[in-house]
C-alpha cells in the first residue's frame, strides 16, 4: 500500500512549493483536499512530480497565492493495496485588513463606520474640482504646446535652416 514519505510545508522558490514523496507498489494515484474539500487544480495551483522507481517526488505548486489559499492541505494516495493521507498546514499571507474589537463591533451591529460613508454633496464636490484640476490642466498643456511651436522654431542667429 502507498506510504506518504515526506510533505513539507510551502517554501517559496519560483512558485510556493509543498513538497511530497510517496512510496508505493504498483504506483498511487496522488489527490489533494484544501480544508477537507477537493482541490481543484488550476493555472494557479497545479501539482508536478516525476515516479522514480516506487517513489513519486514532487511539489503542489501555487502561482501567488493570497490568504484565501491559506488552511489545511491534505495529500492523499490510493492504489490496489490501499491508501495513505497527511494533512500539512499552508499559510501564504495574512488578511489585508485585520478587525479589530471595536469595528467589528460597528460591523455587528448593522451600522455603518463614519470612514465608509461619503455624503453625496461632498463627492460631488471632490468630483467637480478633479475635473476642473484635470480642465486646466489640459488647457495649460495646450498653451505650451502652441508656445512652444511658434517661438521655440526660433535659430539663435537668425539664419534660416
Amino acid at each position: 500500500p502507498p506510504r506518504i514519505l515526506t510533505l513539507e510545508e510551502p517554501v517559496l522558490h519560483l512558485e510556493h512549493c509543498i513538497a511530497f514523496a510517496v512510496h508505493g507498489n504498483p504506483a498511487p494515484t496522488l489527490h489533494w483536499l484544501h480544508n477537507g474539500q477537493v482541490l481543484r487544480e488550476t493555472e494557479i495551483i497545479h501539482m508536478e512530480f516525476y515516479q522514480q522507481g516506487e517513489v513519486s517526488e514532487g511539489c503542489l505548486l501555487f502561482n501567488k497565492p493570497t490568504h484565501y489559499n491559506n488552511g489545511n492541505y491534505t495529500i492523499v494516495a490510493t492504489n490496489q493495496l490501499g491508501s495513505a493521507n497527511q494533512t500539512i498546514k499552508g499559510h501564504f499571507l495574512e488578511k489585508p485588513f485585520p478587525v479589530s474589537v471595536s469595528s467589528s463591533d460597528a460591523f455587528m451591529s448593522g451600522s455603518t463606520p463614519k470612514f465608509l460613508c461619503l455624503d453625496s454633496k461632498a463627492f460631488s464636490f471632490q468630483v467637480s474640482i478633479a475635473v476642473g484640476l484635470a480642465a486646466f490642466a489640459c488647457v495649460l498643456l495646450v498653451v505650451l504646446f502652441i508656445m512652444i511651436n511658434k517661438y521655440g522654431r526660433r535659430s539663435k542667429f537668425g539664419m534660416k535652416g
